[in-house]
């Protein structure tokens, strides 16, 4: 139930956020075409690149949320990771490619600045817009945060739900950048200039690419396959100490297979004198306890290991 209740709480943020970035797109290029702004247009192309990273990201919530199946024991949540790094891709090629090339084209040919008004106009009702997605975003990271008791900013880097954390990184983002945009308009006003104008869109397109590789980074951690923290793989490790019959706990593997979604394997020393019963109980204990104290974990797998005073020589 916790997890779909987030995987609610995500598919709103994502969606708030891409009818959002829809809007803020035609009316950036419209406003673009107006005013002969690279950055304006720059703009228009991060917002295009946003509203498919978030079509990519609702793809993901609706396919990772399938249920395990004959073919997919352990479920389909790894699958979010991989539309994740699609929309990273998009957020690269579709914005900071487009971003930079603008940029260069400008400050190699220069442009003809038109009447900016409309340029200042979008940006403000883009900046209202943005402010609200990203608020919906952080709201819902803070209030993660707090459930993991956690800090918001050492959650935000390591949660996850890298949907979330791509509209609240590209909101953040689209914030800078229309920021940028109107100081490269201010520029052009003020000095008659067009390199203001080539230069914030530059800028632009180096957001742009810092987002789509800190994004990039998260989701192929996430894919290659990322442990627990590791002051959270102590209170497992403690956990499973407390059962009665466990006596040491000589291998300890934890997997993140999705948001909410933790596999934990590990080889296991019971007390020799421990009857198969005990130790098939221990094991049911064990499960139970780690999933009461941590709700994300989902699959445990014990594996009773002789310790390591007990080890006979392999023939």
């Amino acid at each position: 139930m916790a997890e779909q209740s987030g995987n609610g709480e995500s598919t709103f943020t994502v969606v708030v956020a891409a009818v959002a970035n829809l809007g803020i797109a035609a009316a950036k290029a419209v406003a673009g075409v107006v005013s002969g702004s690279s950055a304006m247009m720059s703009e228009a192309a991060h917002s295009v690149a946003d509203t498919v990273t978030e079509g990519m990201l609702l793809t993901a919530l609706k396919r990772s949320d399938r249920p395990a199946d004959e073919d997919h024991p352990l479920g389909y949540a790894g699958e979010r990771y991989v539309w994740a790094m699609l929309a990273a891709v998009a957020t690269f090629v579709g914005g900071a490619v487009f971003s930079i090339y603008d940029g260069v084209h400008t400050l190699t040919h220069g442009e003809e600045v038109g009447d900016p008004l409309i340029s200042y106009i979008v940006l403000g009702i883009a900046f209202v817009l943005e402010s609200y997605s990203l608020r919906t975003g952080v709201k819902q990271v803070k209030a993660e945060a707090e459930r993991a008791r956690a800090p918001f900013t050492r959650y935000l880097r390591l949660t996850p739900d890298t949907t979330v954390k791509a509209v609240v990184m590209e909101d953040s983002a689209a914030l800078a950048g229309l920021m940028l945009a109107a100081g490269g308009l201010i520029g052009v006003q003020i000095t008659g200039s067009s390199v203001w104008d080539g230069v914030a869109s530059l800028l632009i397109g180096a957001l742009l690419v810092y987002v789509a590789w800190v994004l990039g980074r998260s989701n192929a951690e996430l894919l290659i396959g990322r442990p627990l923290p590791k002051h959270v793989r102590a209170e497992v490790r403690e956990e499973l100490l407390s059962v009665p019959h466990i006596v040491d706990v000589i291998e300890l593997t934890t997997l993140i297979q999705g948001p909410g979604e933790v596999l934990i394997a590990a080889k296991v020393d019971f007390r020799d004198v421990a009857s198969a019963e005990q130790v098939e109980w221990a094991c049911e204990d064990a499960e139970d306890q780690l999933r009461e104290r941590f709700p994300s974990i989902r699959r445990v797998y014990l594996d009773p290991t002789p310790g390591l005073a007990q080890r006979r020589p392999r023939p």
